[in-house]
């Protein structure tokens, strides 16, 4: 008898976070690699969901396209109704799933969901209309249904046990960079297809707010190089908020480049043609992109979150938050000379080595397991 997780991919969601979109479907193909004998992954996702990157999971037994766009679908799950998704073992790599009573016990049926910030609640204002009360709603049905909460960090574990009771049913599993995240034979081709120049200080809006970007801004000037800026996941809209920021800062604009958000080739290419990545988060949303910087062996120079102390350790050189100068100093040391550029590169690369989606994959099998 085959037993069959379904992992619910292209989130039914109003949050409309692309990394948690890719999330799961690098969880899927992990958990299709990493399958117990006898066990099977299949794919759950809305009529609208993208065919093509739903056909592109190798070792993925299927997926299961519900009847009702996602909208749809977001709206009856949070109003506690399955909208097609049978019993049996559930697992969604955000709050999105069919959270509605179940027999864990007898019927062996199980559902658990992945919560990977808490910006409904730190900074609802900054979610699309309606997606932070979407997220509290299903965080009170995950509350009554689910069997497990996963997130991404023992610091978010501690938050989030202090708004919900869950007990026990919170546990941590960190994301990871893109398997196929690696530096194409083409990086230079694709860096001048984005128009960028070479030797760059790079940094995302995708997990640092603006005013994170702002002290970000005046490290850099702090440092007093003269290098160009680029800025990734940058909003449609917000270039001119960002660009006032930047000269006010110091930075001319000339050495400013913003860039929406790019696939995963080019934004290897992106990060190979940097010389430092600054990480000025000071939220507890999960740094993708910081992540991707100790993949590729980035020197990262990061605001000391409590997120960023918990996953980057002796990855990066963290500062306070929210101290431009400190920042600025440290990415002027790290940038000082040939040798301290190589020694925090090998230092990046050594921690980014322990985020993995196949090591997130045996960690939920495992969670399945002892449900």
């Amino acid at each position: 008898m085959t037993t069959t997780l379904r992992l619910v991919i292209d989130q039914p969601t109003p949050l409309a976070d692309p990394d948690a979109t890719h999330a799961a479907r690098e969880l899927a193909v992990a958990l299709a690699q990493t399958a117990p004998s006898g066990c099977e992954v299949r794919g759950v996702a809305p009529a609208d969901a993208d065919r093509e990157a739903l056909a592109a999971l190798p070792g993925v037994a299927g997926v299961d396209r519900l009847a009702l766009r996602g909208a749809t679908v977001a709206g009856l799950w949070r109003r506690g109704m399955r909208a097609g998704v049978g019993d049996g073992l559930v697992h969604s790599a955000s709050l999105a799933a069919p959270l509605v009573r179940h027999d864990r016990v007898h019927d062996h049926d199980q559902t658990v969901v992945t919560l990977w910030d808490l910006q409904a609640w730190d900074a609802p204002e900054t979610l699309p209309r309606g997606a932070a009360a979407w997220a509290r709603g299903m965080l009170r049905r995950a509350v009554r249904h689910a069997d497990a909460v996963v997130v991404p960090t023992h610091h978010l574990a501690r938050r989030l046990a202090d708004l919900a009771h869950l007990g026990d049913r919170i546990r941590v599993i960190a994301g990871a960079p893109a398997a196929a995240l690696r530096v194409p034979s083409d990086e230079v081709g694709r860096r001048r297809e984005l128009s960028l120049p070479e030797g760059y200080v790079l940094m995302s809006a995708a997990s640092a707010s603006t005013a994170d970007l702002v002290v970000a801004f005046h490290a850099v000037a702090t440092a007093g190089r003269d290098t160009a800026v680029v800025v990734l996941d940058v909003a449609e809209g917000e270039e001119p908020i960002l660009a006032d920021a930047a000269s006010a800062a110091g930075i001319a604009e000339h050495r400013l480049h913003f860039r929406r958000r790019v696939d995963v080739p080019d934004r290897a290419a992106v990060y190979a043609g940097a010389v430092a990545f600054v990480a000025p988060e000071s939220s507890s949303r999960f740094p993708w992109r910081v992540l991707d910087a100790l993949r590729l062996g980035l020197p990262v120079v990061a605001s000391a979150s409590e997120t960023n102390r918990e996953l980057l350790l002796d990855g990066a050189t963290l500062v306070e938050p929210g101290e431009s100068e400190a920042l600025g100093h440290a990415l002027s040391e790290t940038l000082a000379s040939t040798d301290s550029v190589e020694r925090l590169s090998i230092l990046a690369a050594d921690r980014g080595r322990a985020f993995s989606w196949l090591g997130a994959a045996e960690r939920t099998w495992q969670l399945h397991a002892e449900l």
